[in-house]
C-alpha cells in the first residue's frame, strides 16, 4: 500500500488543510490507528474521500496525529503509467484567546 504520510503534534481545534491534484483518500489518525492502518487492520480516522480542494479537517483533540493521503484507484487508469500527483499538507494553528 502506497501513501503519503506526515506526523505532527496538533492541538484541539487546529485545522489540517490539504491540496491535491486529484481525488484522494485523506485520513487523520492517532498513532495507534495509524499502526493498525499500516498493517492492514481495522482503524478509525477523520476524513474520507475528497474530490474538492482544499480539504479541511478539524483536529478533535490535542496530541500526535498522522495524516495520510492515497489516491483513489480507478480501474480505467493504466497500472503501468504513474499519474501526476501533486499535493500539500498545511496546518493552521488555533490561536489561543
Amino acid at each position: 500500500m502506497k501513501f503519503i504520510h506526515q506526523r505532527e503534534h496538533l492541538n484541539e481545534g487546529d485545522l489540517v488543510v490539504i491540496q491535491c491534484s486529484q481525488t484522494c483518500n485523506i485520513r487523520l489518525m492517532s498513532d495507534a490507528n495509524f499502526r493498525s492502518f499500516k498493517s492492514g487492520g481495522r482503524h478509525s480516522y477523520h476524513g474520507g474521500a475528497f474530490d474538492r480542494f482544499p480539504a479541511k479537517i478539524v483536529v478533535p483533540s490535542s496530541g500526535f496525529w498522522n495524516v495520510t493521503l492515497d489516491t483513489v484507484t480507478r480501474r480505467a487508469i493504466s497500472v503501468t503509467r504513474k499519474p501526476n500527483f501533486e499535493w500539500s499538507i498545511k496546518f493552521v494553528r488555533r490561536t489561543k484567546s
